[in-house]
């Protein structure tokens, strides 16, 4: 029988670690995006900002997200804070709209105001059928889930698989010098044996977990499409190994050199398959993150340098691109930029001269940064009518 205080020990847990969420979910809203939305909730929406389709009323449904609910309201759905600013009065916090809601969109002297329904207006909407219904057993969470920014399964694999390093990073690293049985390629569940980088040995720790390693292959260069600067080197994610035992180095016999005793891994997952030679690096620890699209304050010109992964020449919706930006340049994660065509350059030909010309550049997409480093990130491509290649231009989003 477990300790009177075993319940409440538990239940303060719960509550610390829902008040840890909240408070994760509430520092994604900025001083400058709560502004924002103060301001639109004092005047109300332009006419001029919703969108041509915007429904009278919606109910939030799971899956949905706040970025798809300002697509659906707003012509700039990077300007989340002015529907929330619709509502302000009645969602203190935009992360924690839940599915179920209804939502009412209300036009008045030329602005527009968005508001929950109460509960009779809810009722109202729809009045379902009779249904007879037989005995049976329901179960239901205790709670609903809150409709996220954005949908982090989409993002979540690249938070350990996109790594952008130095060129003598993956050089130094500890390296896979031998597999079980003499095997060329490793999958899931082989035996590897790595050596560790100079003068730090693979080395386990007694009493904690196994350590988790990420196997990489270097992989191409990473050059600015404009300057030719070389900014970095994109590691080639291949899987994951942990570490079963520490590598060692045993005596030797007088004028003999003290042969080392490669460490044990266990290849836990893989992405694609593993060989002799591949890099080991630490791998980073799991954190929460929650992103917030929103526009850079200060003007942006950047371009795509590279597209992530199998991508061919072009990338669509929902793919990785790399862009020649990084924190030295002030972005961060949750920023939105527009995706612009080139125009192109032809001659005038109404003109006897046949004055060159150059068509200004249309926006095709849009997409939003997640991951950076000091001079690259990587951004996702949230919508796209065209396909995305390298040198493509990136601006603030109008």
């Amino acid at each position: 029988m477990k300790a009177p205080g075993w319940r409440a020990a538990c239940t303060l847990a719960v509550l610390a670690l829902a008040a840890g969420l909240l408070a994760a979910q509430q520092r994604t809203v900025s001083p400058q995006q709560q502004a924002t939305a103060s301001r639109t909730a004092e005047a109300g929406l332009p006419l001029a900002e919703l969108a041509p389709q915007a429904p009278e009323r919606y109910t939030v449904k799971p899956g949905d997200t706040l970025w798809g609910l300002s697509a659906l309201f707003l012509t700039r759905p990077w300007r989340w804070p002015e529907l929330w600013g619709m509502n302000l009065a009645e969602i203190r916090n935009p992360h924690l709209i839940y599915p179920g809601q209804l939502l009412l969109l209300e036009r008045r002297d030329g602005r527009a105001s968005l508001r929950l329904a109460d509960a009779a207006e809810a009722s109202a909407v729809s009045v379902p059928p009779t249904v007879r219904l037989s005995p049976r057993v329901r179960v239901e969470m205790l709670s609903q889930t809150p409709v996220p920014a954005l949908k982090s399964s989409v993002i979540d694999p690249f938070l350990i698989e996109a790594v952008v390093v130095q060129a003598d990073t993956l050089q130094t690293a500890a390296r896979i010098v031998a597999a079980q049985d003499s095997r060329v390629l490793l999958t899931r569940g082989d035996r590897a044996y790595a050596l560790g980088a100079p003068g730090a040995p693979l080395l386990d720790q007694p009493g904690q977990p196994a350590q988790a390693f990420q196997v990489l292959r270097p992989a191409q260069p990473l050059k600015d499409p404009q300057t030719g600067e070389l900014l970095g080197y994109a590691a080639h994610y291949l899987g994951r190994a942990l570490l079963v035992r520490s590598e060692s180095a045993p005596g030797a016999a007088a004028g003999q050199v003290p042969e080392r005793v490669p460490a044990t891994l266990d290849i836990a997952a893989v992405r694609e398959e593993i060989r002799v030679g591949d890099r080991l690096l630490p791998e980073p620890a799991p954190t929460l993150r929650s992103y917030t699209p929103h526009a850079p304050a200060a003007p942006i010109e950047a371009r795509v340098a590279a597209l992530y992964g199998n991508a061919a020449s072009q990338a669509g919706q929902n793919q990785v691109v790399v862009i020649n930006r990084g924190t030295r340049d002030g972005l961060e994660s949750g920023h939105v930029l527009a995706i612009l065509t080139n125009g192109a350059r032809l001659s005038d030909t109404t003109d006897p001269a046949r004055t060159p010309l150059k068509l200004p550049d249309e926006r095709k997409g849009l997409l939003m940064v997640f991951r950076t480093f000091d001079r690259l990130s990587y951004a996702l491509i949230l919508e796209t009518h065209d396909g995305v290649g390298v040198g493509d231009r990136l601006v603030n989003p109008r």
